[in-house]
């Protein structure tokens, strides 16, 4: 494969995995002590990898489950925040100023705070309440995250009774990372492939999907494809497709789709098939395509996001390289202020 360190991408999602007892012996603890909701508030597009586990407990649960931008928190406030509160951050560099505002905003109000971070000794992990840190860079975080952030709500489902298979699920967590680098060389041609023609639009790339793998979607367009190609994208949830953005679709406009094992696949089967019928080009990543040797049906459904995440790695890699353009390179992002 391209540019990999296999053993790397190995060893950072086990030990996401690994922090499995902590992050339920952690986030029980807030539990027991009086937590009665939890905020996801991360800044930028890291935040997106908490969205499909806070979704989760919106939707198998009665636990009150916020999602908030750290920037507009900060400005706006949310009477729910407070003393009773556990807010979770993810943060790569552990740096970012709208997090750490957020973080100290959200302690100002007596709430607790959970850090996933991939830097250790930054502000991210220092202040908070509970850190549990894995060294992550862009190539790895995406997994991580989406993988840790599940297993929060998984520990908060398993308490309220809802989760009474938790200890079979983490067993089969422990079997995801081989099971991620497998997809990864499934996919590596396809990859290659894929990347060229993206690389050749002439348009805007439209990406949609549906469910838990919306979000990857989402941050598939805006931090890769945007922030770090410089690729103009229009993300569109499936469900919103067909109230504007199926206008758009003709002869010479590429549409992604990803498409996830939950619920969220009828949506994604509309976009599918209405985008050749108008003659759009599609190009389609489908998580129900890779083996994950020893994951049951219900976990698939809810790795999903980190099993496109992951292969997705391999697309961004082979774009990178094609365009002679480092995912590293930045005009403005961290190098002005703004």
């Amino acid at each position: 494969m391209l540019n990999i360190d296999i053993n790397h991408h190995l060893a950072v999602q086990a030990k996401a995995v690994a922090a499995a007892p902590e992050i339920r012996r952690a986030v029980r603890a807030e539990l027991d002590n009086g937590v009665k909701n939890i905020f996801f508030a991360s800044a930028g597009g890291v935040a997106l990898l908490g969205y499909p586990a806070a979704r989760l407990l919106q939707q198998r649960s009665s636990f009150p489950t916020y999602i908030e931008r750290a920037a507009e928190l900060v400005e706006s406030g949310n009477f729910n925040l407070g003393p009773d509160s556990l807010v979770v951050f993810c943060s790569v560099s552990g740096t970012t100023k709208e997090a750490v505002a957020t973080l100290r905003f959200a302690q100002s109000k007596g709430a607790r705070v959970l850090s996933l971070t991939g830097t250790a000794g930054t502000k991210m992990s220092d202040l908070a309440d509970i850190n549990i840190n894995n060294p992550v860079a862009d190539d790895t975080s995406s997994e991580n995250y989406l993988l840790q952030t599940l297993l929060i709500a998984l520990t908060i489902l398993e308490y309220e009774g809802l989760a009474p298979n938790y200890d079979e699920l983490v067993t089969q967590l422990h079997k995801v990372p081989a099971a991620l680098v497998s997809a990864k060389e499934q996919f590596e041609p396809v990859a290659a492939e894929l990347a060229a023609k993206l690389s050749a639009a002439q348009k805007p790339i439209l990406i949609s999907s549906a469910g838990n793998a919306w979000y990857e979607a989402w941050y598939f367009g805006m931090c890769i494809l945007e922030e770090m190609q410089w690729i103009f994208t229009r993300p569109i949830h499936a469900s919103d497709f067909f109230h504007g953005t199926l206008e758009l679709v003709e002869e010479g406009v590429d549409l992604l789709l990803l498409k996830g094992e939950d619920s969220g696949r009828a949506l994604t089967d509309r976009v599918e098939a209405f985008v050749p019928r108008v003659k759009g080009t599609l190009h389609m990543v489908d998580a129900k395509a890779f083996a994950l040797e020893g994951i049951g049906e219900e976990l698939r459904a809810l790795i999903a996001p980190a099993v496109l995440a992951t292969v997705l790695e391999r697309l961004s890699v082979h774009i990178e390289a094609i365009r002679d353009h480092p995912l590293t390179t930045r005009r403005y992002y961290k190098q002005l202020e703004y």
